[in-house]
């Protein structure tokens, strides 16, 4: 279920969606920045290089005291509820291909226009 916490997991298959594409938003299990394991949650993809894709991860937390958090339109991750969500770029991570679940679709241009140049 999506928000669920666990380790890492290697998926033999592609990803429900096709392969994921910078500007895209996906599902995918994302590791945490401190400890080994990941979290299924959205995820804003900056760059793919080979077998593994840059993130900036979402979240529908808020935190006023943390640099680089960018508010997203309600329903944009996908979310049945349509909760508000944030997308964190101070924190970047890096996500095997293999570990994307599910595309939600494409962030919009002007936010993409302000992020992109995040993964150089």
């Amino acid at each position: 279920p999506p928000g669920r916490a666990g380790t890492r997991e290697r998926h033999a298959a592609p990803p429900r969606g096709g392969r994921p594409s910078p500007g895209d938003i996906w599902w995918a299990n994302v590791p945490y920045e401190d400890r080994a394991e990941v979290k299924d949650r959205p995820c804003l993809v900056l760059a793919v290089r080979g077998d593994r894709a840059t993130v900036a991860k979402i979240t529908t937390k808020y935190h006023d005291e943390r640099a680089g958090v960018i508010p997203l339109p309600p329903g944009a991750v996908g979310d049945a509820q349509g909760r508000p969500s944030f997308l964190q770029t101070d924190e970047l991570r890096e996500v095997p291909v293999g570990d994307f679940r599910r595309r939600v679709g494409v962030v919009d241009p002007v936010l993409w226009d302000q992020v992109r140049h995040l993964a150089r």
